[in-house]
């Protein structure tokens, strides 16, 4: 065994001059006072010891990585989040040399690139966050600066959490009395469609419902792979999630032409040509449409069943900006109730899961993640399974949860809050429909840039034209041309939108999604810069 000498001698031959003299160690104030050394020296001597034992025997010469690019799982290096992709990581990189000082031809960076109301200006609705507050300290629920029916709807809560607390875990499927005001919520929009609260799964905002519902639907190999039908342009999410678990995307393209209306024919087209390398299972819609704002009318929701049923198709509705819709003459339809209205055979064959959530429409809350999903006509084996896969990850966020259950059951008429709650909800979405209306008006008058009406959600996807110049220096760089007409447009103007390649696009066109959130007088500024730089790019390169 090596004498304490010994050992520091072993050491200042391995790493020189780094291990100080015995002499130097009596002195320093971090002696151990029993072995005059540092308290940290026999870990280190052992730690030493161990990995030259390790090199003589051969173990870390041979050793490497575990997860390395070419060891980890294929699938999660082929998707790809365009909302929060490179566009984005060039933009917070160009927010930190703002705030070192960097001179720039702008002062900040506005981030048009995602549906974050609050993070652009949008307020909180008061009541929402009255009982939220009252929930997560309850010892508010003595102060007379909240109002009785907030008070109210806490102790309504809080009741139905373990330990009266919402920092408690719930049930899987989400808490009982949320599903049941969820469940007359969604009896009442429907027009007294009844609804049954085990038919409702509350979830990690929307997102996660949609993700473990494709789950359970992917299965196959080969050509009997699950082939999922989603709409082009379409939310990144819906390809993200296929292609992680290794499912099969199947194209169907809105029609720009006509407000990106949705064509049977072209589903039926889709459908057809996906058979030949794949098993198409399920039918994927959005309304109102992300990233292109269309409502679908109720004839075209009915075509849309009718094809599912035909082609037995299981049909996910996503319908998280149902309180988003503008337009005159459009109108949201659920695609549940349109069901159940058609009646049979449709109303108890079509298999249906439609989602919604707290992040969107006049509410904004994307942080808490609330959200829910019902199910409809799912075989009850399924259904089994499904509550067996959402018991894996516990449950969801339970402030979410709550949050979900003020939205579906919010400030009636004649209590307190109903005044106010009404003139915020009526605020916001008037706001919101002003500036859709804005964007489409000032983006139009563009040489150039062609937009189709807003008529819900909050979004614009207008259509560039990009000279062929700045085409061919794309290629050049290894960039799809509207990625480099975005990257172009942060790096000019502070302006962060995403390139509609991230969302796919008609080979030949050219797009960008950007947001209707910012504020009006923000808004205006955004479009006259976004007109001013477009006019300048198509100048350089033409």
């Amino acid at each position: 065994m090596l004498s304490s000498r010994g050992v520091q001698t072993m050491y200042r031959g391995l790493l020189g001059s780094q291990i100080p003299e015995p002499s130097v160690l009596v002195s320093s104030p971090l002696l151990s006072p029993l072995s005059a050394r540092p308290v940290c020296w026999l870990s280190v001597n052992r730690r030493c010891l161990v990995n030259r034992k390790m090199s003589e025997n051969g173990l870390a010469s041979r050793r490497g990585k575990v997860l390395t690019m070419e060891t980890m799982n294929p699938h999660v290096k082929k998707v790809e989040y365009a909302v929060r992709g490179p566009i984005v990581q060039r933009a917070v990189e160009i927010e930190k040399e703002l705030k070192e000082g960097a001179k720039k031809p702008f002062s900040e960076v506005i981030k048009a690139n995602i549906g974050d109301a609050h993070a652009m200006g949008q307020q909180p609705i008061t009541f929402f966050r009255q009982v939220l507050a009252l929930c997560s300290y309850p010892e508010l629920l003595n102060s007379p600066l909240f109002p009785e029916d907030a008070k109210n709807r806490a102790r309504h809560l809080l009741q139905s959490c373990g330990g009266g607390s919402i920092g408690a875990y719930s049930a899987s499927q989400g808490i009982e009395c949320v599903r049941k005001d969820i469940a007359r919520y969604i009896e009442q929009r429907d027009g007294g469609i009844p609804c049954n609260p085990d038919n409702i799964y509350l979830s990690t905002g929307a997102s996660d419902a949609i993700v473990t519902i494709l789950k359970l639907l992917v299965c196959g190999e080969g050509q009997n792979r699950t082939g999922a039908m989603i709409p082009i342009p379409q939310y990144p999410l819906y390809s993200a999630a296929l292609t992680e678990l290794g499912a099969v995307q199947i194209n169907y393209y809105l029609d720009e032409e006509n407000c990106w209306s949705l064509d049977i024919s072209e589903l039926r087209r889709a459908l057809l040509d996906a058979r030949q390398h794949c098993k198409p299972r399920v039918l994927c819609i959005i309304n109102p449409g992300n990233p292109t704002g269309q409502v679908q009318s109720r004839k075209c929701i009915e075509d849309v069943i009718r094809f599912a049923a035909e082609e037995n198709l299981f049909l996910m509705a996503d319908e998280v900006y149902q309180d988003n819709v503008y337009a005159d003459g459009c109108q949201f339809h659920s695609f549940k109730k349109v069901l159940f209205e058609m009646g049979l055979p449709y109303m108890n064959t079509v298999e249906l899961t439609s989602f919604h959530s707290t992040s969107k429409c006049y509410m904004g809350e994307c942080g808490f993640r609330g959200g829910y999903m019902e199910v409809v006509n799912v075989d009850p084996e399924v259904k089994a399974q499904l509550t067996k896969l959402v018991s894996v990850r516990l449950c969801p966020p339970v402030p979410g949860q709550a949050l979900m259950d003020l939205v579906v059951n919010s400030p009636k008429p004649g209590e307190p809050s109903y005044a106010t709650f009404v003139k915020e909800r009526t605020a916001t979405l008037r706001s919101l429909a002003e500036r859709a209306k804005l964007t489409e008006q000032i983006l139009n008058t563009v040489p150039g840039i062609r937009c189709n009406p807003v008529q819900g959600a909050m979004y614009s996807f207008p259509r560039i034209t990009i000279p062929e110049r700045a085409v061919q220096e794309a290629k050049e760089k290894g960039q799809a041309p509207d990625m480099f007409y975005c990257m172009q447009l942060l790096d000019e103007t502070g302006i962060c939108v995403v390139p509609g390649s991230g969302f796919g696009q008609k080979d030949g066109t050219y797009h960008f999604r950007m947001t209707i959130l910012p504020p009006t007088e923000k808004l205006k500024i955004l479009l006259q810069k976004v007109k001013e730089f477009h006019l300048h790019f198509t100048e350089q390169y033409s």
